[in-house]
């Protein structure tokens, strides 16, 4: 891990970005103490990636400013990095172990590595002084963060429900179409909508994870299984290039044959994608929950009146479960390895105030699912928030591939879907895969 993550930039570039953007915050000598013990100052970085105008960016920034506030001699330097670059920053900082003091991480392959490279340090602490909060997290929203028995290394902020289907129920009253529960109740409801004219997804896979996050993982599961998917991760009597997996890309293969997607889906991102939903110019949309928020700040209440929420069909004769949800715990604030003293005090603060019970409701009351307890106020959610936050609370829940999967196999498989929609054969991306996987997991 440490290797893979020199090779991003030049060690110039890496000292250049050192100092501008931590610092040397993490060094304790500096800091004082914590701002909650005995007025003693403290400084934290802090970075995420809520920079947008959406209500949960606008939410999680709030809960920020509102321990700032509440916390008066805490320095608390917060950045706000657009969500495109993110990543990026990220892994620079980390390839010269310069971690920030707190920074939002994905669950799944992101966490991992940082764990395996010697950049995190538990919440534990937090979990064991709030064992009432730890509680009433839902089932499985600290696998992704727990690499050693024990040990949490972060709490989610959002139940990451990527493979919702949303449609457009006048547009299916209208041409007279029902809701499709099987795969083949699917195709017949794609050709329909091809017919009159309307396009029957719509999809924005400029960014390639959308299709991988959004349609391939709950589609492929119902082929092959969760039992075989997370068998063929560990490379344990399964491997990609098995025929059930093949078959899973040929489906997805079968959608983009017949013309599911509109024309340039993987030239626009997935905003436009949402637009194009929301103004009526496709039936259906596969997407996470997300797009609830994203709808919630920018579309109309007429636009919204006609969408309903679902989960993908059934695929005749396979290994998986119909009726769930491709998702899990979504990203949280984890805390550097290097960060300690009141600076580490604050810190574990500072993820409570955001990942705490009253961080949870806020952020739920944003329109943003969350892995979280609660009784929801349906007055301060959009009705189709409501909707999708029951049947999320009802589904079960099947694994994002990109959650579990090396980085350079994650990378595979999304560039192996748009390569499909533009002509490329499953067999040669389920090998692209597989030999990726295979690379990641022997060094």
């Amino acid at each position: 891990m440490k290797k893979r993550l020199s090779l991003i930039v030049s060690v110039t570039t890496m000292l250049a970005l050192m100092t501008a953007a931590c610092g040397g915050a993490n060094e304790p000598s500096s800091n004082g103490g914590s701002g909650n013990a005995g007025g003693e100052k403290a400084k934290i970085t802090v970075w995420h990636n809520f920079s947008g105008d959406d209500l949960r960016a606008k939410a999680v920034r709030e809960l920020i400013e509102n321990y700032k506030t509440n916390n008066p001699n805490v320095e608390v330097d917060a950045q706000a990095i657009p969500v495109d670059g993110y990543r990026q920053r990220l892994s620079t900082v980390a390839a010269a172990n310069e971690m920030p003091d707190v920074f939002f991480v994905y669950a799944g392959s992101q966490s991992q590595e940082f764990y395996d490279a010697g950049l995190l340090q538990p919440i534990t602490e937090l979990a064991d002084e709030n064992p009432d909060w730890k509680n009433n997290f839902m089932e499985g929203a600290f696998d992704r963060f727990s690499f050693e028995e024990g040990q949490i290394y972060s709490a989610p902020l959002a139940m990451s429900a990527t493979s919702f289907l949303y449609y457009n129920k006048d547009l299916f009253d209208a041409n007279g179409v029902t809701v499709p529960t099987t795969w083949t109740e699917l195709m017949a409801a794609v050709k329909t909508f091809n017919d009159k004219g309307i396009t029957p997804i719509a999809l924005g896979n400029k960014a390639p994870w959308v299709a991988q996050s959004t349609i391939i993982g709950s589609l492929a599961d119902r082929v092959t299984g969760t039992e075989w998917f997370l068998k063929a991760v560990k490379g344990d009597g399964a491997s990609f290039t098995d025929p059930q997996f093949v078959e899973a890309l040929s489906k997805f293969k079968e959608l983009v044959d017949n013309k599911a997607f509109q024309e340039g889906a993987n030239s626009i991102d997935n905003t436009q994608a949402e637009q194009y939903f929301v103004q009526g110019k496709a039936a259906m949309m596969v997407s996470g929950a997300w797009t609830l928020t994203n709808l919630a700040a920018s579309a109309t209440d007429e636009q919204i009146a006609p969408i309903e929420v679902t989960t993908l069909p059934a695929i005749e004769g396979g290994a998986g479960a119909a009726g769930t949800i491709s998702g899990g715990a979504g990203g949280g604030f984890a805390l550097s390895k290097k960060t300690t003293g009141a600076a580490k005090d604050a810190a574990l603060d500072l993820i409570y105030a955001v990942s705490g019970p009253d961080g949870q409701k806020a952020i739920a009351e944003s329109n943003s699912m969350v892995m979280y307890k609660m009784e929801l106020d349906e007055s301060k959610v959009s009705p189709l928030y409501f909707k999708a936050f029951n049947l999320a609370k009802e589904s079960g829940i099947t694994p994002v591939y990109d959650a579990y999967l090396s980085a350079e196999a994650g990378e595979a498989i999304n560039n192996g879907l748009q390569g499909l929609m533009m002509g490329d054969k499953p067999e040669d991306i389920a090998k692209k895969l597989q030999d990726a996987q295979v690379r990641s997991t022997q060094q």
